[in-house]
């Protein structure tokens, strides 16, 4: 396995992945070990809260994301996060802290001692495959290409939305997903779908309109001749696989793993 570190990183893997998705983490630590990525996780880190409050005195709420993206920006200035929810939370509330000095100052009323002012960098460990690793070089590493799979990118809605906060990629015609799964050495899947809500937010509110919304994924894709779907958000793989489709649906970090050889790896 590869030992030279070529970058070195933050790292939030937030609650989901720490516990009943902790293999999705541990295939992102061991894959980004391979290709020259050190991760650092933060000490003491809280949940983001999943969700960013849109109300503009609710303050207490983004307290978790403020701690995270302060104690990054005194190491590094580079926050990597895995889950598509805790990196929209982290990038809005950031996003707010670089814009609304009226939210620093409420701020400062719950942390007097906190020092920050929007400095870190929150980035996706997909954009990091892409700006630091680089797609070509990943590909040099690949053992066990995924030949013959035809496989759609799933964006959902938080990787994208609101687009002029997250800058991921063209909200309507996204394409470092697709990019990556060639680079793994599949041919990726265009589908009417892929930027479309789950509804796994309402899954325990409203089943049915889940169902609906997630079935109408699935089936886009499966029109289009997708034999699995690939998330970067556990939400939406619960939601999906609650859907009992035929279709196959893996998170990035598994076929990741799959490709570049490491064990217990996709099917590997």
């Amino acid at each position: 396995m590869t030992t030279n570190t070529k970058y070195s990183f933050a790292y939030y893997p937030g609650c989901t992945l720490s516990t009943t998705a902790k293999q999705l983490d541990v295939f992102a630590r061991i894959c980004a070990q391979k290709l020259g990525i050190e991760l650092v996780e933060l000490e003491n880190w809280q949940c983001c809260g999943a969700v960013f409050p849109l109300g503009a005195d609710e303050v207490a709420p983004k307290l978790p994301a403020i701690r995270a993206l302060a104690q990054a920006a005194k190491s590094g200035g580079k926050l990597i996060t895995l889950c598509s929810a805790c990196h929209h939370v982290l990038k809005q509330v950031n996003h707010q802290a670089q814009n609304d000095k009226d939210f620093l100052n409420t701020i400062k009323t719950y942390e007097p001692d906190l020092e920050y002012s929007g400095q870190t960098e929150v980035i996706h460990y997909i954009e990091m495959l892409r700006d630091y690793v680089g797609f070509d070089a990943i590909k040099q590493q690949v053992i066990a290409p995924l030949k013959g799979q035809k496989i759609g990118a799933y964006y959902g809605c938080m990787l994208l939305r609101p687009s002029s906060v997250m800058q991921f990629d063209d909200p309507e015609n996204p394409r470092i997903i697709e990019d990556l799964i060639k680079t793994l050495g599949a041919t990726p899947v265009t589908y009417a779908y892929r930027n479309e809500c789950c509804g796994g937010y309402r899954i325990l509110q409203d089943q049915e309109q889940t169902k609906k919304m997630s079935c109408n994924i699935l089936t886009s894709a499966m029109d289009h001749g997708a034999q699995m779907l690939l998330t970067a958000c556990p939400l939406c793989q619960y939601s999906l696989l609650k859907q009992d489709s035929e279709m196959d649906i893996q998170y990035f970090t598994e076929i990741l793993a799959e490709a570049l050889g490491i064990e217990g790896g996709e099917n590997g």
